[in-house]
């Protein structure tokens, strides 16, 4: 636990001296709503809670649509939820707070921008995105061998996004995650690489897409382990203090390390489920 908390804070140092020398010789216009919040589907996005302000998250995800109208396309199976807060400490660092029924998690984690696109210059925002979480399900759960520490999970994620023009933003960000304690057929250790893309359409209408991967670094080749992709496709519809997304997607968790570790479900086999999340700024 030290060793991960040590770690995030050399990165998060390194990288805000970097950005202060980087923006320092930046003097092109910034560019703004490079994304309309700050969670896109499953994903973070390059976007922090302004100074001063909170932003809050409601996410549902309903059960898979396998059965078609029995359960209601998934409205009736088993499903997952998660609240969580932001808020804004200056207008690059956001931290936060989130709670999922799944496993029980609860999770703070702290997002700081390190760079911002600008109109001449500086062609992509950069920030960086660290959480953990805590299992807080019953100590029988983690076996003969229990001990407190075993129910942390750590992430760390890098966030490069671009806006082109008015209408198109993309982000990319590789992540890496650690997990104290795992069953037998999973690893500690995974990387992972995400992408995810908002197309505005007319007015605050715009598609959204989500593409995630994630592999043990144990693993012979990075990602030939048995975890299946992150698939999403949807849309969002956004005012300046709501944003309402509606998408479906093949991962059931809402805590990014367990999605992008664990998810066994395929997106051929029509192992799918719908997604939405409500966004309200103060």
């Amino acid at each position: 636990m030290k060793r991960m908390l040590l770690f995030g804070a050399f990165i998060s140092l390194t990288l805000t001296g970097w950005s202060g020398r980087l923006n320092a010789q930046e003097k092109g216009e910034l560019v703004y709503d490079t994304f309309s919040g700050t969670l896109l589907a499953d994903q973070q996005t390059v976007t922090s809670t302004y100074a001063g302000h909170l932003e809050l998250h409601i996410q549902h995800r309903f059960g898979t649509m396998q059965n078609g109208l029995k359960d209601l396309i998934g409205i009736y199976a088993p499903s997952n939820i998660r609240l969580a807060l932001n808020y804004g400490i200056t207008d690059r660092l956001m931290v936060g707070f989130g709670s999922e029924k799944n496993n029980k998690l609860q999770d703070i984690y702290v997002k700081y921008g390190i760079l911002q696109q600008r109109e001449t210059g500086m062609p992509v925002s950069v920030s960086y995105f660290a959480d953990m979480a805590v299992d807080a399900r019953n100590a029988e759960v983690f076996g003969e061998n229990y001990h407190f520490t075993n129910r942390f999970s750590y992430f760390h994620q890098l966030i490069i996004a671009r806006k082109f023009g008015e209408r198109i933003s993309v982000q990319v960000a590789p992540s890496y995650m650690h997990f104290n304690a795992v069953d037998s057929v999973w690893r500690n250790d995974y990387l992972g690489i995400s992408a995810n893309a908002r197309v505005k359409l007319f007015g605050e209408f715009s598609l959204i897409a989500e593409y995630s991967k994630g592999g043990s670094i144990k693993s012979r080749m990075l990602y030939m382990y048995k975890t299946e992709p992150n698939l999403a496709l949807g849309f969002e519809i956004a005012t300046p203090t709501h944003s309402f997304q509606l998408y479906a997607g093949n991962y059931r968790e809402l805590v990014q390390q367990k999605n992008l570790a664990n998810n066994l479900n395929n997106f051929a086999k029509g192992e799918y489920m719908v997604g939405m999340n409500v966004l309200v700024r103060f």
